[in-house]
């Protein structure tokens, strides 16, 4: 087994969506980067490396037998034993996980560039490992899980945003006051206005949701920021994203 030493990793947790684990140019200061001592490196198909970046269902047995507690991390000079978690790579694209224990890839992390070009020189002229995904259930994605071309060229703080705006929607759908949703409406489209009024508030909806599922802009920034108005949970996320961040670099390692 190939193995892997001093990685340095920025865990997102509990991601389906690859779109959400960011690559080293969008790290953060405040994100928190570990250091992982040892780990094992493995080749997989496309199939699979596409299953674990992009899904959160449970991984091969044989892959979890392969890695068992052959991960250490370093955690104030002590070096702890981890349950699960190896860098995969399908000799194209590379992700590092950690199921906490569990069986499904619960913490996923990209790598830093120097350390992602290691894993292309240490695979290259070998074949994949063939691991059988046993059983999964066909992914959708949704309003609150967009696909990944509705996210497709937008920075680490679009994506959020984006987010945040789509998870305001689904809320306006199922609200109490359904009368809400024409007037949302009007303010993204106001040049509807006359049409929007002769609207359900189904198919307010739908245009609504139509109108801005493709790309981010100062208009979709503008509908979030009056949507979310009020709502303190939503509101800390708006305002994290609006603080001042900047990205975290690693220049010797790079």
């Amino acid at each position: 087994m190939l193995y892997m030493h001093d990685l340095w990793v920025n865990w997102f947790e509990g991601e389906e969506n690859g779109y959400n684990i960011c690559r080293f140019h969008e790290w953060r200061k405040e994100d928190g980067i570990e250091l992982i001592d040892q780990i094992p490196l493995v080749l997989v198909d496309d199939e699979l490396f596409d299953f674990i970046e992009n899904d959160l269902q449970d991984l091969p047995l044989s892959l979890l037998q392969d890695i068992h507690r052959r991960t250490y991390m370093k955690k104030n000079q002590e070096r702890i034993t981890v349950e699960y978690a190896a860098v995969v790579t399908n000799g194209k694209d590379v992700i590092v996980f950690d199921t906490l224990g569990y069986t499904l890839p619960v913490k996923k992390s990209r790598l830093i560039p120097r350390q992602e070009r290691l894993v292309f020189e240490m695979v290259e002229g070998k074949k994949p490992e063939s691991f059988k995904i046993e059983s999964s259930s066909l992914k959708e994605h949704h309003i609150l899980s967009l696909e990944p071309g509705r996210m497709s060229g937008l920075t680490r703080r679009e994506r959020q945003l984006k987010q945040l705006l789509m998870m305001a929607l689904d809320q306006l759908k199922h609200s109490d006051h359904p009368e809400e949703v024409r007037y949302w409406l009007t303010e993204w489209d106001p040049a509807q206005y006359p049409s929007i009024k002769q609207m359900t508030n189904e198919d307010a909806w739908a245009h609504l949701y139509e109108g801005t599922i493709n790309g981010w802009g100062v208009h979709h920034e503008d509908l979030c920021e009056k949507l979310i108005k009020g709502q303190p949970f939503f509101e800390t996320i708006w305002q994290g994203e609006h603080s001042d961040v900047s990205t975290h670099h690693l220049n010797s390692q790079n």
